[in-house]
C-alpha cells in the first residue's frame, strides 16, 4: 500500500536528487533536499484539504488531479509563476524575466520579494475564505466545541465569512501594509486590489464548483428512487443507484478541479517566497519544492484510499486551522519577516493535536479508527 502510493514520490525523489549533484555538487544536493522538506512541512494541511475534495470526485477526474494536476503544481506555481510575477511586476516581458531569472539572479530574487505584498494578500483572502466557511458551517462532529457552536450559528447570517475577511483586509492594509518589510513604502493600494481578487476568485471558483456540485447532488436523488425500484425488481433483489457513490463528474469536477489547483497555488505562494531565503536559482527552487508537491499528492491518495478523514473525524478541523493560521501569517508577514519553520510548525502541530484527538475520540467510542473499512478505489496517476 505505502509503496504503491509513494513510489513515483520516491522514485522522484531519488532522480531529483541525483540530478541536482550532477548539476550543482553537493551543494545543490543538500539546497534541492532542504527545499523539499520545506515544502512538505509547509503544505501538510494541503494535502488534508485536497483529500477531503479529492475523495468527492470520481476516479477519472482524481486521475486528472494527480497527472494533469501535479504538472500544474510543479512547473506552473514553481517555475513559471515566479516568473510571472516578475514579469508582471517589473513590467517586462516574459522573456526578459526568464533571462533576468537565469542570469541576474539577485535582482530576479529583489523583485519577486518585492511582488510579496499583492502575492500575500491575495493568497491570505482566499486560505481566510476557506476558513472563515468552514467555522461558520454547521457541522456533525465539532472539535473545539466551546468555540465551533456560537461560530456555526452566527454563520446563519448571510455573507457573514465575505463581511470578515473585507474588514480583516481593510486592517491589514491600514496597519500592515504600511511601511512593509518587503521593499519599503507603503502597499495599501496593492494590498486592497490584490486581497480583493483572491476574495473574487474564491467566490467566483468556489461558488461555480459548489453550483454544479449541488446539482449532481440533485441529479442522485432524482435518480436514486427509480434505481431503487428497478433494483428491487430485479431478480437478486439488490438495489443499487445509477450515479450515487461514483463521485462528482463533468462540469461539477471540472470546477471543483480548477478549485483545488487554486488552493494549491495558495498554499505555493509562501513556499515560494520563502525558498528564496535557502537559494536565487529557479532551477533550484522548482526542482525542490517539485519534489515537495509530488509527495502532497500521494499523501492526498493516501488518505482518500484508506478513508482517514472518515476514520479520524478532527483532521479536517485542524487542517482548516492551520489555513486560518496561514491566512493570518501570509497577511502578516506582509510587515513582518516571519520564519518559514514556525508557519511549518504551526500547521503540522494542529494536524496533529487534531489527530490526537480523533484517536482519542474513537477510543472513547471504542471504534478500531483507519482501516476499519474498505479501501476506496483511487486511480494514482503518480
Amino acid at each position: 500500500m505505502l509503496l504503491r502510493t509513494f513510489g513515483w514520490s520516491f522514485a522522484i525523489t531519488a532522480a531529483g536528487l541525483a540530478l541536482a549533484g550532477v548539476l550543482w555538487g553537493w551543494q545543490g544536493l543538500a539546497i534541492v533536499g532542504i527545499l523539499s522538506i520545506l515544502e512538505i512541512s509547509l503544505s501538510f494541511d494541503n494535502a488534508v484539504i485536497n483529500a477531503g475534495i479529492l475523495r468527492k470526485m470520481n476516479a477519472f477526474w482524481q486521475k486528472i488531479f494527480l497527472t494533469v494536476g501535479i504538472l500544474i503544481a510543479v512547473f506552473g506555481m514553481r517555475l513559471v509563476f515566479p516568473v510571472v510575477i516578475v514579469a508582471i511586476t517589473a513590467k517586462m516581458g516574459p522573456l526578459e524575466a526568464v533571462n533576468l531569472a537565469i542570469n541576474d539572479k539577485p535582482q530576479y530574487e529583489h523583485l519577486v520579494t518585492g511582488a510579496h505584498p499583492a502575492i500575500a494578500a491575495f493568497g491570505g483572502m482566499f486560505l481566510l475564505m476557506i476558513f472563515l466557511d468552514f467555522i461558520f458551517e454547521e457541522r456533525e462532529h465539532k472539535w473545539l466545541g466551546w468555540l465551533e457552536r456560537p461560530l456555526a450559528k452566527m454563520g446563519k447570517l448571510d455573507m457573514l465569512s465575505v463581511i470578515i475577511a473585507l474588514i480583516v483586509l481593510l486592517v491589514t492594509a491600514m496597519t500592515v501594509a504600511t511601511d512593509v518589510a518587503h521593499g519599503g513604502g507603503d502597499k495599501s493600494a496593492t494590498v486592497l486590489l490584490s486581497g480583493v481578487a483572491g476574495l473574487i476568485t474564491y467566490l467566483v471558483v468556489g461558488g461555480i464548483s459548489g453550483y454544479f456540485e449541488d446539482k449532481l447532488e440533485e441529479a442522485e436523488d432524482d435518480d436514486a428512487p427509480a434505481a431503487k425500484a428497478s433494483g428491487d425488481a430485479g431478480s437478486n433483489g439488490a438495489s443499487k443507484s445509477s450515479v450515487s457513490g461514483v463521485g462528482l463528474a463533468g462540469k461539477a469536477a471540472f470546477f471543483m478541479f480548477l478549485y483545488l489547483e487554486v488552493i494549491d497555488a495558495s498554499f505555493s505562494f509562501d513556499g515560494v517566497i520563502g525558498a528564496f531565503a535557502v537559494t536565487n536559482d529557479i532551477f533550484e527552487m522548482a526542482l525542490g519544492l517539485g519534489i515537495g508537491a509530488m509527495y502532497i499528492r500521494s499523501l492526498t491518495v493516501f488518505l482518500v484510499r484508506k478513508g482517514t478523514l472518515d476514520d479520524y473525524v478532527y483532521l479536517e478541523h485542524g487542517a482548516h486551522y492551520a489555513i486560518g493560521a496561514l491566512a493570518v501569517i501570509l497577511l502578516a508577514s506582509i510587515k513582518y519577516e516571519i520564519p518559514e519553520v514556525v508557519t511549518g510548525l504551526v500547521g503540522v502541530g494542529l494536524i496533529l493535536l487534531s489527530f490526537w484527538s480523533s484517536v482519542r475520540k474513537n477510543r472513547l467510542e471504542g471504534k478500531p479508527g483507519e482501516g476499519s473499512r474498505a479501501e476506496p478505489e483511487v486511480t494514482s496517476g503518480v
